[in-house]
């Protein structure tokens, strides 16, 4: 296995947790936390030590088990980023930003938590376009909501190789290719 660069920034994880503290969209990257109950554990102490703050205007930073987390809260949902101890907090910020600004253009300013799980994939989509693996992939939200929804600069939507379509899609496709044949 190829050693990583120690300067390369990572997040630990991205968490999207409801007014409750419950999970909506989250991604963990490191071996912390291997198994759910680990997870649900860190979220839910997590919610609880940063519940009570007021980081709807500008994001907050705290150290919280050994962690630093950068979030904010946007109506009835709280997106968190964390990294290592000795991990720059403004990188963080911009991975928070990057996450927030992206999934608001994707769901059309409708940042709300009925909104986001009708939009599942798409947020989900945005979380791999920002992060891979802990690695910081892009941090500019117009280039990552263009990647989700598949459009290219122009903002024409870019044909969908059949390979990468869903069984609906690729079904859908081919029923309107065999209509138009039938037609001619």
């Amino acid at each position: 296995m190829a050693t990583m660069d120690p300067t390369l920034p990572l997040v630990k994880n991205l968490l999207l947790l409801d007014s409750e503290g419950k999970r909506i969209a989250v991604k963990y990257y490191t071996p912390e936390w291997s198994t759910v109950a680990s997870q649900a554990s860190f979220e839910k102490a997590l919610w609880n030590k940063t519940s009570r703050t007021n980081a709807r205007a500008e994001a907050e930073i705290i150290m919280f088990d050994n962690v630093v987390v950068v979030y904010k809260y946007v109506g009835d949902l709280m997106f968190y980023v964390t990294g290592n101890q000795d991990e720059n907090e403004l990188v963080l910020y911009t991975v928070l930003q990057a996450f927030y600004e992206s999934v608001t253009i994707l769901l059309r300013q409708q940042v709300e938590k009925k909104t986001v799980l009708e939009n599942l994939d798409l947020v989900l989509l945005a979380i791999d376009e920002i992060i891979d693996g802990g690695i910081i992939l892009e941090t500019e939200p117009s280039t990552i909501a263009s990647r989700v929804t598949m459009r290219g600069a122009d903002g024409e939507q870019a044909p969908v190789p059949i390979t990468e379509q869903t069984f609906s899609k690729a079904l859908a496709s081919a029923k309107e290719h065999l209509a138009r044949s039938l037609l001619k």
